[in-house]
This record gives C-alpha cells, structure tokens and sequence, in this order.
C-alpha cells in the first residue's frame, strides 16, 4: 500500500538515533528512510548527524539536527520538549527510536503528543544495577518492540517480561545488490589489498569491526600468534579494518602486541572502511570474534552476502546467519585456542572448498536476512500501527 505525494495522506515517521556514523543501527534508519520515501511516507531522521548525512539525504529523508548523544538527565529532558514540538510542528504520527539516552526523550516527547512510539533493540545492554535495568527497560517501552534477531527477542522476553503482541522480530537486513559479489569490479579488490599492503599470492583474512576491545582484535591476535607458533601461519596476511572512533590508545596497544608477538609483517591495521563490498571479497576469510554476544552481528551476514566462509563467535545472532560446517565455523567465545584452530580448519582448505562454503552462505542470507525483507516487516508494523 502507498500514499498519495501530496496533502495530509502521506504520514510523517520520526526516526530518532544519537548520530548517523558507521554502524548497523545507522546503516538501518537510512534503509528505513528510503523505504519510507518510496513507500509514500515521509521520513524525519532526528540525530547529530554524521558521515552517513548525505546517503540518507540521497534516500528521501530529511535531517533534523537534535543534540541527542548525550546521557544527562537534563539534556534528555531539552530533547524530550524539543522533540514534543517537532512532533507537532511536522504532524510526525509514529515516532522509532534505536538507543536508549534519545529513546527515553522520544517516550517522553510521543506520549505528550499522544503518537505512537517504537522501539528496536539493536543490541544488548548490560543490566547489573537497578538503575541500569531501568534505563534499558525504555527499549522495551515501545506500542512495539522490534528485535534484530530471535536471539534478542529471547533475551527481551526473559529481560523485561513484555507482552508478546508487542515484540516482532524483524533481522537486521543486508543490501543484496550493495553485497553482490558480482558486482564488484576486479580494480576494486586490487586497490583494497594494494592499500592494505598485502603481498602477491597471499591468503588474507578479515576481522571488519570498530576498534574496541569486545570485537575481538586482541584476541585475533594471539590466534594468530597460536597460528605461527605451529608454522600454520605462512604467505597469510590479517587485517583489522575498522574505525578507532577516537580509541588511539587501544591502536597502540594492537600494534604492540602485534610486534611483542612478531605479528607486525603479518598484520595490517587500516582505520575505516568504506568500500566493504570490496573489502569482503579482498580477503579469503572473514571473522567475527566479538567477545560479547551481538544481538544481530553485521559481519556475518554482510560477509555470507559476498560468498565469503566466516568465522564467528558461538553466541548471539551469528547462531542464525552462520550455518556451522555449511557456510562457516562458530568458535567458544573468548578462546584464543578455539579461533586458532578454525582458523587453521579454514586454512587448510582448498580455495574451491571455501568458495563451495561462501555459496551457502550467500544463499542463505539471500533466502532470510535482505534488506527488502526486513523494510517490508518494519513499514507492516508502522501500517499497523497507524490503522493505515
């Protein structure tokens, strides 16, 4: 069902996220927006904005500026006013937040202005005090609660006891024509490994991720260490490609152990990515080693798009998108030993062997997680929702 372009028949959708920089909430709201703009509706984005302003500009939505990373008291309650009257001002019906700080503002602010609220839980939160299972408890607030995986659904069941007619579980989609191992032109992949300094003939594997502690750099590491130790490590490159959003520190620590270990020839550190298509067929491999559960894990599934076997930590949703011994491996999480050994599992493979496994994978992201799938489940909740 759409909407007519003109006149009070196009419903206005608030999406309301802290920033729009690299990240799957992110990377969803400007899926969601284009959705949205092609389904009729129009879509507000409120955020600090970020690197991701101009692709949800070129999707149909429009920013408004808000200061909404922050987790002061008082600066959520500015938000929750100045949301209430952008509420009004733009005759926003539903109003779809994704994190918790501007999600307590967006409560505030949709239950003054009498719309409907929504809540995605794209991650999960720790909860050891009773303070913290309040502030978590606003992600389960919503007149409905997406969860990422079934995963997560389970853990808001157990966590927060919701009604069930309230929760739908809606996976986090991948671009199937963006993730399209076809369409990525050979130029793409030379440059990436060129600029990774990855020497000829090399078999490279890829652990994408932010550069913080709980995706697993650390641990890659001393995989690998386990790895040369049993001269299981020759003519292989490891790369750790992510953006260190301001942890320079934790950097310095990677490449010191990385040279304690006598890694640094083996290992290349690049920072951001923004070409990750090319990136996922530049490598051999993919890995995931969040040491936490990840309620829906990105990686996985973006990597099993582009045909490429992963290896995942046994937790979280990657339980869902890696199909063990099919298109990938799922190791004990935080075991150096239990990496080590599906890596040398998936080294001593054949290249046709891992391209057999990277087809599984592709077909079974195809069949279940793509992005039209989940804008298609996110806008039915909207509709109904809003009666329309």
């Amino acid at each position: 069902m759409s909407f007519s372009a003109s006149g009070t028949s196009r419903p206005t959708i608030l999406q309301v996220i802290p920033s729009l920089d690299a990240g799957g909430a992110e990377r969803t709201t400007i899926e969601i927006a284009q959705a949205l703009t092609r389904a009729g509706f129009r879509a507000l984005v409120a955020s600090e904005g970020g690197r991701l302003e101009g692709e949800l500009g070129a999707a149909g939505g429009e920013l408004v500026r808000m200061p909404l990373n922050t987790k002061s008291p008082h600066r959520i309650m500015a938000n929750a006013m100045g949301l209430r009257d952008l509420i009004r001002k733009r005759s926003v019906r539903l109003v779809h937040a994704r994190s918790r700080a501007p999600a307590w503002s967006a409560l505030l602010a949709a239950r003054m202005a009498r719309v409907r609220f929504v809540t995605t839980y794209h991650g999960i939160y720790n909860a050891g005090t009773a303070f913290k299972r309040f502030y978590n408890s606003v992600m389960a607030r919503g007149d409905a609660v997406i969860a990422n995986s079934r995963w997560t659904a389970d853990h808001i069941k157990k966590e927060h006891k919701i009604d069930p007619s309230r929760l739908a579980v809606i996976p986090r989609g991948v671009d199937l024509s963006r993730f399209d191992p076809h369409g990525v032109a050979p130029e793409r992949i030379s440059a990436m490994r060129a600029g990774w300094g990855v020497p000829p003939g090399s078999t490279v594997i890829l652990l994408p991720g932010r550069l913080t502690r709980w995706k697993g750099q650390e641990l890659m590491i001393e995989a690998l260490t386990r790895l040369k130790q049993k001269g299981a490590l020759a003519q292989v490159c490891a790369v750790l490609a992510g953006d260190a959003q301001g942890r320079d520190g934790y950097v310095r620590e990677l490449q010191a152990l990385a040279t304690l270990r006598r890694l640094q020839d083996a290992i290349s550190i690049p920072g951001h990515v923004s070409d990750m298509p090319a990136a996922y067929l530049a490598a051999d491999i993919v890995v995931s080693a969040s040491t936490d559960p990840e309620a829906f894990g990105r990686v996985a599934a973006e990597a099993g798009a582009m045909g490429r076997p992963v290896i995942a930590t046994d937790h979280g949703g990657a339980r869902e998108t890696v199909l063990p011994h099919e298109s990938g491996l799922l190791v004990t999480p935080g075991s150096a030993e239990a990496l080590a050994n599906a890596l040398a599992a998936m080294l001593s493979l054949t290249p046709d062997e891992r391209s057999a496994m990277g087809a599984k994978g592709r077909a079974h992201i195809a069949a279940h997680y793509s992005v039209d799938s989940m804008c298609a489940a996110t806008l039915a909740v909207y509709r109904r929702l809003l009666g329309c």
